[in-house]
């Protein structure tokens, strides 16, 4: 939450080779809104009443944008492979969150499918 200054930048500026128009934002900007997503996420898969489809998509896109951090940051792979750099392994675990997210959102339909709801 009070990320600034030359750490605010660093982040932005690896968001914006992974998602150019990241680049609109001011780095500063950029930290608070990531870090009240990130807070808005976390409470949403705790709150009961918000459906697990909805919370789900908004763990996939999350974990569907580290992924994307991943893959597109140089120095994160091994060239030519998906395995991880010493670098790269602190992302490459974040997978997790995109299966998780799409684990929410398949369950909450098939869910709903099987008992009619």
């Amino acid at each position: 939450r009070s990320l600034e200054g030359e750490a605010a930048q660093g982040m932005h500026a690896m968001a914006v080779g992974a998602v150019p128009q990241l680049g609109q934002l001011e780095p500063d900007r950029f930290a608070r809104l990531l870090s009240r997503a990130e807070i808005a996420l976390g409470a949403a898969l705790l709150a009961p009443f918000v459906p697990s489809a909805l919370v789900g998509l908004g763990l996939s896109a999350f974990g569907a944008g580290l992924v994307q951090l991943y893959l597109r940051t140089p120095g994160m792979r091994e060239p030519g492979s998906l395995k991880p750099t010493q670098q790269g392994t602190g992302l490459a675990k974040d997978v997790w969150l995109l299966g998780a997210g799409l684990t929410l959102v398949l369950d909450d339909l098939t869910h709903r499918r099987r008992w009619g709801c």
